[in-house]
This record gives C-alpha cells, sequence and structure tokens, in this order.
C-alpha cells in the first residue's frame, strides 16, 4: 500500500519525521472503528501487545488511551471490537491462550477476561451484540460462543456443538439471531445461540429447514464430505436490506431479506481481471479478508490478501439490471509482495519501484497518484529511472531491460544479457547506466548500448552503487566488506575500504561527493575518505539497511531492519544523536531523496512506499539550491498517434451524425409538444371557466350558509342563558339544605367525644388497681425461686465433687487398657508388615501375568474383531446366496412347464457341448504350450537382473575409486599450493640480494671517485666494510638456497608428472565407466522391449481364456434347466477344472 505522510517535523537543522507505531512495535494485526465512527483501535504486536484508541475528530488524530493486557503476557491481539455505545472494547488474544480480555476504555480498567479456545482451534473473529452491550460473539475453528457480561464476569449463555465446523467470519442480523459462515462455503443461522438452519447457497432463493436434528446431520455430514475446493466464505456484513458475504476469490454475494424471515440470494460482485496484466487469473483469484460499509448504505469497501482496496457503489448497483456487478479500485492498486527497487528522476516529479509480485510501478509523489503500472512473466528484482522520466532500467532473472514509458504502457525496445541484477542506475547525466551482475558491475553506454566498462574487485555480491554528480566516480559496497570508488573513465579504483567482518547493505556518497557513507551489518554508520574511516556512528540493536543524503548536506537518513527511519545530522555526531520514528513493519530495502529536498521516499518488505515530506522546526520545507523545472512531455509511438487520430476522425464523424440525428430528432419532438400544448392549453382553458362558474355558485352558498348559522347561534345562546338561570337558584337552594345537615352533624361529633373521655378515665383507674395486685403476686413468686436456687447450687456443689473422683478412677482404668492395647496393636502391626513384605512380591508376580494377560485379551479382541468382520461377510454371501437361491426356485417352477419343449433343444446343446470339449482340449494343449515358452524367459529375465545387479556393485567400486583419486589430487593441490608460497618467499629474497648488490655497486663507484684522496677512500672503504660484510654469509646461503631450489623444482616435477597421470587415469575410468553405463542401458532397454511383448502376449492369452469361460458357463446354466437329464451333473467338474 501507499501512504502519503504529512505530519513531519524538526530540530534545529536536523529534519525528523513522525509516526503513529509506537517504537517497540513488530507491526498493526487488527483494527476496529466505534459505531459512532469517531474512535479507532489499532493493536499493534510486540513483545507485549498494545491496543491505542484515536480519536478521529480531533485534527493529528490525537491517541486517546493505550490499553495492555495488564500481568498476561501477549504478543498480539487477533480482532477487536466497539460497544454499541463506544464505551467498552474486546480484544481477543491469540494462542495459545486465546483469552478475550473486556475493557471499560476510556479509564483503562479490564472488567473481565474469559478463555475462549485452545491452541488448535484459533479464533476469527469477536463482535457486540449491535442491541445489547452486555452480549457478545466469538466464532473460530470449532468455536462458536455466545457470552454475556453479568456481575463482573463473562459467562457463557450457549453450547452449540460445532467442534467440526471451521467458522470464518460471522454477522448480527436481529438481537436473536447470527449468521456465520464457514471454510466450506455455509451459511448457518444460529437463534439464541443454538443452531437452527442453514441458508443454501446453491439456488436463488435460501431454501430453509425447521426440523434442527435433520439440519444438524446434514451439516454434519455435509462439513465432513467437502473437498477442498469449496468457495470459502471470509467476510460477512449485514446492513438494512439483508447481508453481503464473500463466496469464493474475488466474488461478493447479496442476500435480501424477505417477507418469511428468510433470505433470497441476489446479485454477485466480482473483482474486474487487471487490464494491465498478461495473466488475467491473479486480480480475480484474490481472497476477500474484510468488508465494510459506509453509515448512509451507499458504498461498500473490500480489502483482499494482495493487500488491494476496492470500492462499489450500492446504488449503481440497484439501477443496473445486470446479473453481475464489478469492484473498482478504492484509490488505486498497490504492491502485494516485497519492493525491490527505487528509482527517481530529475525532470519529472516520478518514482520507480519494483516488486517480487512480477509488477513494475510508476508514482507522482506530487500528487500521490500511480501514473502508470505493469506486470510481467518474471519477478522484478531492480529499477532505475533515467533523468529525463521517459525510460525506465529493469532488472529480471533472465536480462536487463531498457524500456520506454509511454502515455499508456512501458514498452522493451533494448534487452542486456545482465542476469539477476539486484542492482541498477542512471548517471546524472543519462548517457551512462551502471547494472551489477553478481559480484562485477557493467557500465554501459545509452547511445550506443555498448559494453564500456567491467568493474571487477569485489569477492562477494554488490549490494549497492551510485553515481557521484560529474559522473566521474562511483562508488560501490558489497558483501564481503568491500567499499570501492573507481573511476568511471579508466575503470581503476580510485579509493578502497575493507572491513571483512562488516558485509555492507548501502552505500552514498555526501552532498559534497567528497566523503562516502556506507552502512552494514555491525550496527555503525561510516564516514569514509581517502581509504579511511573518519567517523562511526554506533547503533542500536537493530541494523541500519540503507542509507540517503539530503543533496542540501544538512541531515542523513538510514533505514533500519525493523522498520525504523532515523534522522542524523551533518557532519555526523559522535555519539548516538538523532530522531527515530517507526515507519514500516518488515526491513527498509531502499530509499532516496527526490532532487528538490522536499520528499523522502522509502519502501520496505512489508510492500510499503512511504512519501515523507521533509520541513524544518518552523514547518516550512527545505531549501534547495537547485532550481528544478518538471517538463510535461510524454513519449508517444507513431503508431499510437495514428490510431488515436483515425479514432478521433471516426470519432469526429460520429459526433456530426449524431448532431444531425438529434437535430432532427428535437424538432420532431419540439412539432409533437407543440401540438400536445395547444391541446393541453385549450382543456385547461376550459376547465379554468367551469372553475370559475363553480367557484361563484360556492361563493353564494356560503353566504346562505353563514346567514343561518348567525341565526342558530343566537336561538342557542338564549336558550343557553335560561339554562344557567335555572340552574343558579336550584343550587342555591341545595347548599342552603347541606349547610343545616352539616352543623347538626358537628354537635354529634361533641357529645361523642366527651362520652369517649369519661370511658378512658375509667379504664385507666381499673388498669392501675390491676397492676398492683399483679406486682405484689410476682415479688412473692420470686422470694420462693430465690430459695429453691439456692438449696440447688448446694446439691449441685456435692455432685461436682463426687463426678471428680470418678472421673479420676475412670481414667486410670482407661490408661491401663490403652497400654494393653499398644501393646496389642504392635504385634499386630509387625505381623501385617510382614505379610505386607510377602503380598507386595505376590503383587509383582501378579501384575506381571495381568499384564501377560491384558495382551493376551488385546490379542484375543483382535482376533474376535476379525471373526466378527468375517462372520458379517460370511452372513452377506449367506443372505446373497440365498437370495440367488430364491431366484433359481422360481427359475425352476417356470422352467418345469416348458421342460417338455426344451428336451428338442437338450440334443443340439449335448452337440455343441461335445464341440466344447473338444476345443477346451485344445486351449489346455496351448496353454501349457505357452506356459512351457514363458518359463526359459523367466529364467533369462532372472538372469539379466542378477547381470544388472553385478553391473551396480561394479559402479559403486568404480565411484569409491573415483572419490578416492579425488581425494589424491586435492592434497596434491594443497601441497602445489605450499610450495608456490615457499617459492614467492625465495624469490623475495633474491630481490633483497639483487638490491643489496646494486647498492654495494653504487657505493664502490663512488670510492673510484676518491682514488687519489686516500684518507676519504680509505673510510670510504671502512664504510662500505661495515655495512655489507656482515651480509657475506647471506652470499654464502645464497648457494644453499640455490640447492635448495633446484631439489624443490625436481620435487614438483615429479608432482606435476603424478597429478597428470592421475588426470589419464581419471579420465579413462570416466570413459569405461560411460561404456559401461551405455551397455547396461541397452541391455535395460532390451530386456524392456522383451517384457512388454510378453505381458502382450499373456493379456491377449488371458481374454481367451474369459471369452471360453463365458462360452462354458452359460452352457453350464443350459444344463442346469433340465432337472431330468443324467448328464449335465457328471460334466460339471469338468467345468470346474477350467476354472
Amino acid at each position: 500500500m501507499v501512504f502519503a505522510r504529512i505530519p513531519f517535523m524538526f530540530l534545529m537543522s536536523v529534519v525528523s519525521i513522525v509516526s503513529t507505531g509506537s517504537e517497540k512495535s513488530q507491526g498493526m494485526r487488527a483494527l476496529a472503528i466505534s459505531a459512532n465512527r469517531r474512535y479507532l483501535a489499532v493493536s499493534e504486536c510486540g513483545e507485549k501487545a498494545t491496543i491505542t484508541v484515536f480519536d478521529l475528530q480531533h485534527e493529528q488524530g490525537r491517541k486517546r488511551k493505550v490499553l495492555t493486557a495488564g500481568d498476561m503476557l501477549v504478543q498480539e491481539f487477533v480482532c477487536m471490537a466497539f460497544s454499541p455505545d463506544s464505551k467498552y472494547l474486546i480484544g481477543q488474544t491469540g494462542g495459545p491462550e486465546w483469552t478475550l480480555i473486556f475493557w471499560l476504555w476510556e479509564k483503562q480498567k479490564v472488567l473481565a477476561t474469559v478463555k475462549t479456545s485452545n491452541s488448535n482451534n484459533p479464533v476469527a473473529q469477536v463482535s457486540f451484540n449491535p442491541y445489547n452491550n452486555m452480549q457478545l460473539c466469538v466464532s473460530g475453528t470449532g468455536v462458536f460462543k455466545l457470552f454475556r457480561y453479568s456481575e463482573g464476569a463473562l459467562k457463557q449463555c450457549s453450547f452449540p456443538k460445532v467442534e467440526s465446523i471451521n467458522f470464518l467470519c460471522h454477522t448480527w442480523m436481529t438481537a436473536e439471531r447470527v449468521i456465520a459462515g464457514t471454510d466450506t462455503g455455509r451459511l448457518l443461522v444460529f437463534e439464541s445461540g443454538d443452531l437452527r438452519r442453514e441458508i443454501n447457497m446453491a439456488s436463488k432463493a435460501g431454501q430453509e429447514q425447521s426440523d434442527r436434528q435433520v439440519e444438524m446431520m446434514k451439516i454434519r455430514d455435509a462439513d465432513m464430505n467437502e473437498g477442498p475446493n469449496a468457495p470459502r466464505i471470509t467476510a460477512i456484513l449485514s446492513y438494512s436490506k439483508g447481508f453481503a458475504c464473500s463466496l469464493g476469490s474475488g466474488t461478493v454475494c447479496l442476500f435480501e431479506k424477505n417477507e418469511e424471515d428468510s433470505y433470497r440470494r441476489g446479485r454477485e460482485i466480482r473483482i474486474p481481471p487487471d487490464p494491465y496484466s498478461t495473466d488475467p487469473t491473479p486480480a480475480e483469484c484474490q481472497e476477500i479478508d474484510t468488508m465494510c460499509i459506509s453509515p448512509a448504505e451507499e458504498t461498500l469497501a473490500i480489502s483482499t490478501d494482495r493487500g488491494q482496496l476496492y470500492s462499489l457503489s450500492l446504488s449503481s448497483v440497484e439501477m443496473n439490471k445486470e446479473e453481475h456487478g464489478h469492484f473498482e479500485f478504492l484509490s488505486q492498486s498497490f504492491h502485494s509482495k516485497s519492493i525491490t527497487g527505487l528509482s527517481v528522476c530529475i525532470r519529472k516529479p516520478l518514482v520507480a519501484t519494483s516488486s517480487l509480485d512480477h509488477s513494475v510501478r510508476i508514482w507522482n509523489y506530487e500528487t500521490k497518484v500511480l501514473e502508470l503500472y505493469k506486470e510481467f512473466q518474471e519477478e522484478a528484482y531492480s529499477v532505475a529511472l533515467h533523468p529525463t522520466g521517459l525510460f525506465i532500467l529493469v532488472g529480471f532473472s533472465d536480462k536487463l531491460r531498457l524500456m520506454n514509458l509511454l502515455i499508456d504502457d512501458i514498452r522493451t525496445f533494448k534487452e542486456f544479457t545482465v542476469r539477476g541484477c539486484r542492482e541498477c542506475a542512471f548517471s546524472h547525466g543519462g548517457h551512462m547506466f551502471a547494472a551489477v551482475n553478481g559480484n562485477v558491475i557493467h557500465i554501459y553506454s545509452i547511445t550506443s548500448f555498448e559494453n564500456i566498462l567491467n568493474l571487477k574487485g569485489h569477492n562477494g555480491k554488490v549490494r549497492g552503487i551510485e553515481w557521484s554528480l560529474d559522473d566521474s566516480r562511483l562508488v560501490s559496497c558489497g558483501m564481503d566488506g568491500a567499499v570501492y570508488e573507481w573511476n568511471t573513465q579508466t575503470g581503476k579504483r580510485e579509493s578502497e575500504s575493507v572491513l571483512k567482518s562488516c558485509s555492507y547493505t548501502g552505500v552514498a556518497f555526501s552532498s559534497d561527493c567528497k566523503t562516502i557513507l556506507a552502512v552494514g551489518t555491525d550496527l555503525t554508520l561510516k564516514e569514509i575518505q581517502d581509504c579511511q574511516v573518519l567517523k562511526e556512528v554506533p547503533a542500536d540493536e537493530v541494523a541500519h539497511v540503507a542509507v540517503a543524503v539530503s543533496h542540501s548536506g544538512r541531515v542523513v537518513f538510514t533505514g533500519t531492519s525493523s522498520g525504523t527511519i532515523r534522522a542524523i545530522k551533518y557532519p555526523l555526531p559522535m555519539q548516538k544523536e538523532w530522531i527515530m520514528y517507526q515507519a514500516h513493519c518488515g526491513p527498509i530495502t531502499k530509499m532516496v531523496v527526490t532532487f528538490d529536498d522536499q520528499f523522502l521516499l522509502t519502501v520496505s518488505e512489508d510492500g510499503c512506499l512511504l512519501m515523507w515530506k521533509i520541513i524544518d522546526k518552523e514547518g516550512r520545507g527545505l531549501k534547495s539550491n537547485r532550481q528544478i523545472i518538471h517538463t510535461e512531455e510524454i513519449l508517444v509511438t507513431k503508431s499510437d498517434l495514428e490510431e488515436k487520430n483515425q479514432n478521433m476522425l471516426e470519432l469526429k464523424m460520429r459526433l456530426e451524425e449524431l448532431q444531425m440525428e438529434n437535430e432532427y430528432q428535437l424538432r420532431l419532438k419540439d412539432m409533437n409538444y407543440n401540438e400536445k400544448m395547444k391541446d393541453l392549453s385549450y382543456k385547461f382553458t376550459q376547465q379554468i371557466e367551469s372553475l370559475t362558474t363553480m367557484q361563484q355558485t360556492m361563493k353564494t352558498e356560503m353566504e346562505k350558509q353563514e346567514r343561518e348559522h348567525q341565526e342558530s347561534f343566537a336561538e342557542v345562546a338564549a336558550k343557553h342563558a335560561k339554562e344557567l338561570k335555572d340552574l343558579e337558584l336550584s343550587y342555591s337552594q341545595k347548599l342552603i339544605v347541606e349547610h343545616e345537615r352539616y352543623q347538626d352533624l358537628q354537635h354529634k361529633h361533641q357529645k361523642m367525644q366527651e362520652d369517649y373521655e369519661k370511658q378512658l378515665e375509667a379504664a385507666e383507674e381499673s388498669r392501675t388497681q390491676a397492676l398492683e395486685e399483679q406486682t405484689q403476686l410476682y415479688e412473692a413468686k420470686l422470694q420462693e425461686k430465690t430459695q429453691l436456687l439456692a438449696q440447688c447450687q448446694e446439691d449441685t456443689q456435692q455432685q461436682i465433687v463426687e463426678f471428680k473422683e470418678i472421673i479420676k478412677q475412670v481414667e486410670e482404668d482407661e490408661e491401663r487398657k490403652m497400654h494393653d492395647l499398644q501393646i496389642k496393636y504392635e504385634k499386630k502391626l509387625h505381623t501385617e508388615k510382614e505379610t505386607n513384605t510377602n503380598l507386595k512380591g505376590e503383587t509383582g508376580i501378579m501384575t506381571q501375568k495381568f499384564y501377560s494377560l491384558q495382551r493376551q485379551i488385546d490379542e484375543r479382541c483382535v482376533e474376535i474383531n476379525k471373526l466378527k468382520q468375517e462372520r458379517q461377510r460370511l452372513l452377506g454371501l449367506v443372505r446373497s446366496l440365498e437370495s440367488d437361491i430364491e431366484d433359481l426356485k422360481r427359475q425352476i417352477s417356470g422352467h418345469e412347464k416348458t421342460n417338455q419343449d426344451k428336451d428338442k433343444t437338450i440334443s443340439s446343446l449335448k452337440k455343441k457341448n461335445q464341440e466344447l470339449e473338444k476345443l477346451k482340449f485344445v486351449l489346455d494343449f496351448q496353454l501349457n504350450e505357452l506356459k512351457k515358452q514363458t518359463e526359459p524367459q523367466q529364467d533369462d529375465i532372472n538372469e539379466k537382473k542378477e547381470r544388472i545387479h553385478q553391473l551396480q556393485e561394479e559402479l559403486v567400486q568404480i565411484d569409491k575409486s573415483n572419490t578416492q583419486l579425488k581425494f589424491t589430487v586435492s592434497d596434491l593441490r594443497l601441497k602445489l599450493r605450499t610450495r608456490d608460497k615457499e617459492m614467492h618467499k625465495e624469490m623475495q629474497k633474491v630481490k633483497d640480494l639483487e638490491t643489496h648488490l646494486q647498492r654495494l655497486k653504487s657505493d664502490l663507484h663512488n670510492c673510484v671517485g676518491l682514488i687519489q684522496e686516500p684518507r676519504r677512500l680509505k673510510d670510504a672503504v671502512q664504510m662500505i666494510y661495515t655495512r655489507y660484510v656482515a651480509q657475506s654469509d647471506g652470499v654464502e646461503k645464497n648457494s644453499v638456497d640455490e640447492d635448495i631450489q633446484r631439489a624443490f623444482c625436481h620435487q614438483r616435477d615429479h608432482l606435476e608428472k603424478t597429478v597428470n597421470s592421475l588426470k589419464t587415469r581419471l579420465a579413462k575410468s570416466a570413459e569405461e565407466h560411460d561404456k559401461v553405463y551405455v551397455k547396461i542401458m541397452k541391455e535395460n532397454v532390451t530386456l524392456i522391449a522383451e517384457i512388454n511383448d510378453l505381458r502382450k502376449e499373456l493379456r491377449s492369452v488371458r481374454t481367451q481364456v474369459k471369452e471360453y469361460k463365458g462360452q462354458l458357463a452359460t452352457l453350464k446354466k443350459s444344463n442346469k434347466s433340465r432337472p431330468n437329464s443324467e448328464e449335465g451333473p457328471k460334466k460339471e467338474p469338468k467345468h470346474e477344472d477350467v476354472h
């Protein structure tokens, strides 16, 4: 996928980049959006997986909360879902625990956790019930569970038996109904967590059965018998009219809801074939991963397993009457595999990328649009754009192709024999390009297409190349730890830096091309100048894999193996000073800065091209020293232009014809419409006149009705006033009567209250007297009870004393008994231990006997099962034979009536039988002869097989001898190498001696000039003596060394002769081996031909025997049909002999 990331920043003169991922993240695993479309949850993999919730209504997508699994060690969250009110969030962890976590996410609080599956049954999807915040569904391989959150825990509320079904997706249709899709192409309907029915995918109407038991049996049988080629339902989505589900690769099927609470299969929507691809199948064979729909249900969007996004307008599908609709790209097509190449040009804002998905794509980094792409038969390993943006160089496994970038196509016009080119680059002037083949760099001319230079020097594969600004130099780095700077005019190395412990992966010139920046496996960024490493910037545990330098020279960008990007100041710091941001979820393969220093482009093994805008700390773009003008010209072939011009002319002609036809039709329509307008105007004028007359009559009627209404209103008002007066008089009299009644009742109430007060006083006096009497009685009783208590206490004290004495006596008796019992039980324990040891030995013997008996029982059980199977088979045979007997009895009963007629035919059949017996005798004789003929041939075959076996053993021995000879040759080569090294040492000594002689000659020559000055001559001779007299021993040794050299030469000649003799022996043995092998092959061919002929003869004989057996069987049946004949049973054993 391609993302344009524009929130970039910042510090001082350092440029940095902002990313949404965390530092230790290993990639994003799942996404979930809330029902109100405000919050987005993103799960990230790592040592401790996290879920980050973003607020989408905030301008910069501010992070709201970061959720974790608490104390549990979780490496990934497989799937997530928001609740309908967006307050809760659920996350399903990966294996082997498969734990479901329920958060109140705004407070970062884990409300509940539950284990949903085991390690063998992965979970595919989790979801909330859209009508209930507390209910959720989990589906996967052999898993379909409904949970309800209550009392602080997630409790399973359904237990369907679905262990044999692999669920891939599900969706909620109502508060109780869930539809799930399986890997065998089934749509299963669950009601309240129980499996109710299945939607038939074959027919248009979804035929459903209500009988649950029958349906369960059918589903299980179908799941067991379904083949692997069944369409998988990988995604399902509900909407107001029904639901949509994926049906196999590249197909989405719409289901509409019927009035009968069932679903009818509607139209199919497919991914269209790729118009730029040579192979039409990959685009159509994509598997749909997920689906989503817009809130207004106008647009359906899908994602596929090849990283593509498609969309469809549902309103256009409803308007279109075709059975099949087609998706369109949501924005543009993306790479589906690792991106291997990246290149930009000067004259156009274009980026070229190549990928292992066999495609090459051209992007515009200013408009963020895919301009052009094409798919090929092979994988594209590298790509380079010409500075003009009109040509492109692509490296494939077989060749390097130079292509034209046309207006709508990429066409090859030159091929170069560079196999497996992993790196290629155009010079800045565009007149040359460099291509890498293994460890050799080839430089070609664009004008003549000739190979100008071959730069050889690397011992390992070359991983990076870059041209200097003036194209006079080329820098390269390789896996052998070497960084070389080449002169592109002479092909010689100008500088080199070799570090064998490091394998370099990226190299670049500085902005002034004076120094070289390189990265490799030693986790450092190196700055190299004049064969020396000036600076090294150490890294963390993550290695740098790519490097790019801004043209302004203020910043260096590096990409790492974990997908992060680092911005480092230039000149380089001595310590770890950089700003790092997470960019990709895989290692970065290439990165480049555009020529105007406005964008940084990075590609990775995750198939993403990221376009980063470079700005300073104040938010402004970097100012470039160059003024780059982008051109708009494009390449078009002459044939394409002619075709387009021809099409334009034809379209113009067609347009003129259509205009003439439209004008004529418009005139006709105007005439028709004018006539219709006249008719309508006449009709409307008549209707207006009639309506005006109707209006006048209605007005007169309205006036009459108003007058009548006023008169009736006056009469009703007068009546109402009279009635009011009468009611007021009647109610005033009633009020007077009621007031008098109220006063009487009040007097009665006062009298009743006085009587009740008198009664209460009398009751209080009686109650006080009764209380005094009761208190006197109970006081007397209390005195009696106290006296009784005193006597009882005295009695109890006496009883306690007696009981203590009794207890002492009982304890002494019990101690004696305990002592006796202890002695008895100790004796018993000793005897039981002895018996236990005896029993252990017996149990060991018994266990051995038990295991042996159990084995015998198992063997007997196996034999019994075999006998049962044979019995069942025999019973089946008996039944079939009984049925045959019954059929034969019926035939006999039918044949008894016709025996008289068949007596005449029996005589003729007897004659035929005699003839057949004669034929049988002849065939038996022929069979015996054939057997006699085949037996010697089989003997020959056995002899030849033995011969082949002997030859194979000889071949093995020859191979062993060859291996021994190879070992001897390798030893001799090692000896030769050691001799060569000694020779080089001796040659070096000879050179040193020659230099000493030359120096001595020069000194002697100087002394000759001092012959007339004896003192100076003496001093000079003494100086020569002190210098060279110590080396006289070396001269004597030189003669000895010459003898050693002669002996060495003799030994070397001897070894060379032995090596040549061994080579000749090897060649002779190889020739003999080839001859023997050819002989064996010829003999095998002849033997196979003879065996095939014998097989053909055997087949023909067997067919003849079968025909004769069939004829004999027909004769047997005809003889059995005669019950009175006596000759039939006598001839039956002869027929059995034939069998």
